[in-house]
């Protein structure tokens, strides 16, 4: 069964067909990642449209929009056809819900043995939290991350969701079903793809965990390396009120950084004698209190002492760095992140704008072999929208 597509031939998963069943957070950034890669991607849409404040309009680029209703029988065998045309499917919803309402794993693979089926939850399939509901915030809270992100003798920093639904969700999924697809061009096989963001989490604190079992790193927050407990590790206020990040880790930039600053009385040496760190932590904030944010960034523009403007999301799209890389784009009258990574021979298509949701219904429904008539039916019924 043949099903056409309007997605652009471009980038290396150029003819992979992924099904996306609408959600908000990792769910579709992991398929916004696939179809900027080039896949082509359908978005299942329910009645009424799954948008979190709007976010369809940006997560949601390059699809295509099928409106069903999924707690609907027609709508669910509707799904299944689709399956049958798909490399992947993308599923976000709490752990047997799939099952109950009739398109879980058994039943799509019975229909297409190669069907990658990617999972995404907070908790994972099984466990004692599974059935559960968490945020970001709660994920990353399970696996150590939330603790070791703050200031010493303060709570815990909450940071932006990058870490549970973006690093540990999306990317972890989108990982699991490239290798799944791998694995499938030699035993022509799909399987479940079971990515939990508890998972994902503790996975992207693996260097910290490491530090602490070689003794490195303390109990306490912001006391360490990269916590911010390094003086030459931190964010510095400006004298216009603007703000710069430090960083000069290695002795040679530590020893660029000082001389870029004007501070002479502080041996390179003793950069990581943790007793020292207090007074260069005054040192380095009143140098750098006596200038702006934009005329330290000159002084260090032929620099590698590692200090560089802490930037807005409006102004980072304009900063020359980003701009000769491309690094963002308009669509739809929006600036937006361009596709990353960047591919030598196989490259990737601009963006196109979010879909309406069921925009693009009776074009993939027809696609399917599903006779104009039957089309009407299940509109009259509800079906499909």
């Amino acid at each position: 069964m043949s099903l056409p597509s309007s997605a652009p031939a471009a980038g290396p998963l150029a003819g992979i067909r992924v099904i996306e069943l609408a959600g908000i957070g990792p769910g579709p950034f992991c398929a916004m990642l696939l179809a900027d890669l080039g896949a082509e991607v359908i978005r299942i849409d329910r009645p009424g449209g799954s948008s979190f404040l709007g976010l369809d309009r940006t997560m949601s680029r390059s699809r295509r929009s099928l409106g069903l209703d999924l707690k609907n029988a027609d709508a669910v065998e509707v799904l299944l056809d689709l399956v049958s045309t798909a490399d992947v499917l993308i599923e976000g919803l709490r752990p047997g819900v799939a099952e109950r309402l009739g398109f879980g794993p058994d039943t799509c693979q019975e229909r297409n043995v190669g069907l990658v089926y990617g999972r995404m939850t907070g908790w994972g399939q099984d466990g004692p939290n599974r059935d559960r509901a968490g945020h970001d915030i709660n994920y990353i809270a399970l696996s150590g991350a939330l603790d070791a992100i703050g200031r010493a003798d303060a709570k815990p920093v909450v940071p932006l969701n990058l870490i549970g639904d973006f690093g540990g969700g999306a990317l972890y999924l989108a990982t699991g079903i490239l290798a799944a697809l791998i694995e499938r061009s030699t035993s022509g096989q799909g399987q479940v793809v079971d990515a939990a963001m508890v998972d994902g989490a503790a996975s992207l604190m693996m260097m910290f965990y490491e530090f602490k079992a070689m003794g490195l790193w303390e109990g306490e927050r912001g006391s360490n390396l990269l916590d911010g407990g390094a003086p030459f590790y931190d964010v510095y206020e400006t004298a216009d009120g603007g703000f710069l990040s430090v960083g000069p880790l290695e002795p040679q930039f530590f020893r660029e950084f000082l001389m870029v600053l004007g501070i002479d009385d502080v041996d390179p040496s003793d950069q990581y004698d943790v007793s020292t760190w207090p007074e260069l932590r005054i040192k380095i904030a009143s140098a750098l209190a006596k200038a702006t944010r934009d005329e330290w960034s000159s002084r260090f523009a032929e620099s590698d002492g590692c200090v560089w403007p802490v930037l807005s999301m409006a102004e980072a799209p304009q900063h020359p760095h980003n701009v000769a890389r491309g690094t963002f784009v308009a669509v739809d009258g929006a600036t937006q992140p361009a596709p990353a990574p960047r591919f030598s021979r196989t490259e990737l298509a601009t963006p196109t704008a979010a879909p309406v949701v069921g925009k693009d219904t009776d074009e993939i429904i027809t696609g399917l072999g599903i006779a104009v008539s039957r089309l009407a039916e299940l509109r009259k019924a509800g079906a499909v929208f």
